[in-house]
């Protein structure tokens, strides 16, 4: 086992045990089958850490994920991720291209909200856009129900999500996540974007 440690580093087990530990979340040992899963409170929102498998047949790709239901007040959405050679990925629906006035941060990252103006409140945050920065690889956004990987929603409730492709075991860049969601869902009561109650529903899925 020190061989290996060695070699691979921490399991994810270990790490996200650490976490759990860390932020006073409930970990949960889904075995071989089901993978593990890090429960954690943000208030009176629920925060999942997990990953899934994506298989093409011959090939198959896992991603880390981490997911907050809440109550979407207005309908806002976003989604941020890196610039790249691929991020040109399209117009997302209702969505337009956005950028908030900090060279920085525009020249790192794509920005793409149905709403400007509440995007550049929402990144008017300098702690928000120093966790995004820490993440090294992002996909960042509020989405609804109409994802592969999620069941049906109730009405006005949307999810905070972000994914990458990858397990991720570096404690630092979980702990930077698991903060980057906390000042997220409190940042989107404030701009009047959500309620600071939990959508009555539970988000174990």
């Amino acid at each position: 086992m020190g061989v290996l440690r060695q070699i691979f580093g921490p399991s994810r087990k270990e790490v996200w045990g650490k976490l759990s530990r860390e932020i006073q979340a409930q970990y949960i040992d889904g075995g071989f089958w089901n993978g593990d899963k890090v429960i954690a409170r943000v208030g009176e929102w629920t925060v999942t850490l997990d990953t899934y498998t994506v298989s093409t047949g011959k090939s198959s790709a896992t991603y880390t994920r981490m997911r907050a239901p809440f109550i979407n007040k207005d309908g806002f959405r976003f989604t941020i991720y890196r610039k790249s050679i691929f991020s040109d990925i399209g117009k997302l629906f209702g969505m337009q291209d956005i950028e908030i006035g900090i060279p920085t941060f525009d020249e790192r990252f794509i920005i793409k909200g149905n709403n400007e103006f509440k995007v550049r409140e929402l990144l008017s945050d300098s702690k928000i856009r120093e966790l995004i920065e820490m993440q090294p690889a992002i996909y960042f956004s509020v989405k609804d129900d109409e994802g592969c990987f999620s069941t049906t929603f109730p009405e006005g409730v949307d999810e905070l999500y972000f994914q990458v492709m990858g397990v991720i075991k570096d404690p630092g860049r979980l702990k930077s996540l698991y903060d980057l969601f906390a000042e997220i869902l409190n940042q989107l009561c404030r701009i009047g974007s959500a309620y600071q109650d939990a959508p009555k529903w539970s988000s174990d899925r």
